[in-house]
């Protein structure tokens, strides 16, 4: 059996500054928010499939698909290291251990699985943008709490497939403040297809306002867009929309004007 592709994933956790990462984890909070919430999504749609919703969401998925599923030793025994060292909560050496597992197990079992996404490629995504995570009434990320939530609303939960490097960057650019995206709309241009999308940031106590768009230059800048609208000297109208569908935006945007695939 090959061990390339997990040995690949076990080197993307070795990148992972797993203590006192505080700079990276907060300058990278929206990003690595959407990322645990698209993980526990996955989680819960692999956990309905094979009866572990009591193991959910931080759990190894090839050990319920198939128990028996052996494991190249030496890579066991690096991985074990590994964790032993550098890993500090058990819940995340878990996830860490169906990461480093799932990629040769895929290979393996393909043609038998279901047409559902990677489990773990949000969460080594999340841990490359600044290490793990603690879970008590809330999921801690070090820089941003999020709702634990419930196995069925995470089952329901808004999909975030666009996982780019880029799209994670511009989300997590000057991201301070209370957030609310919009798209610009009209005719031609739809929520899911518009003219354009801009963010409006309330910041502080004071609720100091910037509004910015996502401009050519694949970074936000400031805009007039917002203040004109209200002043009533823009016809050009907006809806609001997810940062979900704002990624969406980006991800395209960025494709188009740089010719990636």
């Amino acid at each position: 059996m090959s061990t390339e592709l997990s040995r690949t994933v076990l080197e993307r956790l070795r990148t992972v500054e797993w203590y006192g990462d505080w700079d990276t984890a907060t300058a990278h909070t929206r990003s690595r928010a959407l990322l645990m919430r698209e993980f526990m999504r996955r989680s819960a749609l692999w956990a309905e499939n094979y009866g572990a919703q009591a193991e959910w969401p931080f759990f190894d998925i090839t050990e319920f698909i198939d128990p028996a599923f052996s494991f190249d030793p030496e890579v066991e025994r690096e991985l074990d290291e590994f964790l032993m060292r550098m890993v500090p909560t058990p819940s995340t050496a878990r996830t860490c251990r169906g990461a480093v597992r799932w990629p040769d197990f895929h290979a393996a079992h393909a043609e038998g699985l279901p047409d559902l996404p990677d489990p773990y490629e949000p969460l080594l995504l999340m841990y490359g943008r600044g290490g793990g995570y603690s879970v008590e009434e809330f999921i801690d990320l070090y820089g941003v709490m999020i709702p634990y939530g419930n196995f069925e609303s995470n089952l329901r939960a808004e999909p975030f497939l666009t996982l780019e490097a880029s799209t994670l960057d511009a989300l997590d650019q000057d991201a301070t403040g209370r957030i609310t995206y919009y798209a610009k709309v009209g005719d031609g241009y739809s929520r899911t297809a518009p003219l354009g999308i801009v963010r409006r940031r309330k910041v502080g106590r004071e609720g100091a306002t910037h509004d910015e768009a996502f401009t050519r230059n694949l970074r936000w800048e400031p805009t007039e867009y917002m203040r004109r609208y209200e002043l009533g000297e823009n016809d050009v109208d907006h809806v609001e929309i997810s940062e979900r569908e704002a990624a969406a935006f980006i991800e395209s945007v960025t494709k188009r004007l740089t010719g990636a695939r």
